[in-house]
């Protein structure tokens, strides 16, 4: 089952590596009581997420901010490893974009955005989506269509519908 707009964020523990070590991140903390935007890829270091997706909320973080958006979140079914790597290298990190692994897919299960590929190897992975999220509740959600693409989901999109 889908979540649509209105509807309140399933309760997560998603993943990440920090300053100690891996450690969890619930979702619910970043979200209660604030205003941000999540976006989901299938996966780090794959193409479009590399070169259109994360480079939109990079170009776009400052200007979310100054709109009301506190935290500004990444989520990819992805190891804290891979993630880690993939936002320094992007530069996600030096614009505080937390970069959160939902390893087992159980966030993206949750939502209802899983899909696989087999022939690429990429098994549970998460369709490209942006929301807006209003104190836990979802306020605008866009779904990329198309394999490939990024236009619905990205940072200026997200950015003309605050």
């Amino acid at each position: 089952m889908s979540l649509s707009v209105g509807d309140k964020l399933p309760t997560a523990s998603l993943g990440r590596l920090g300053p100690d070590g891996p450690e969890q991140v619930n979702l619910d903390t970043l979200t209660t009581g604030e205003k941000v935007v999540i976006f989901a890829l299938p996966g780090a270091f794959t193409p479009t997420c590399s070169a259109a997706h994360m480079p939109s909320f990079i170009r776009t973080a400052d200007k979310l901010r100054a709109k009301g958006v506190v935290h500004i979140i990444c989520i990819s079914v992805n190891d804290i490893f891979v993630m880690k790597a993939w936002a320094d290298a992007t530069g996600a990190t030096d614009a505080d974009i937390h970069c959160l692994a939902d390893g087992n897919s159980a966030f993206t299960l949750a939502l209802g955005m899983n899909y696989s590929v087999p022939e690429t190897g990429m098994m549970l992975r998460s369709k490209r989506y942006a929301m807006i999220v209003d104190d836990g509740i979802i306020t605008a959600l866009n779904v990329e269509q198309e394999r490939g693409v990024c236009d619905v989901s990205g940072g200026e999109t997200i950015l003309d519908l605050l």
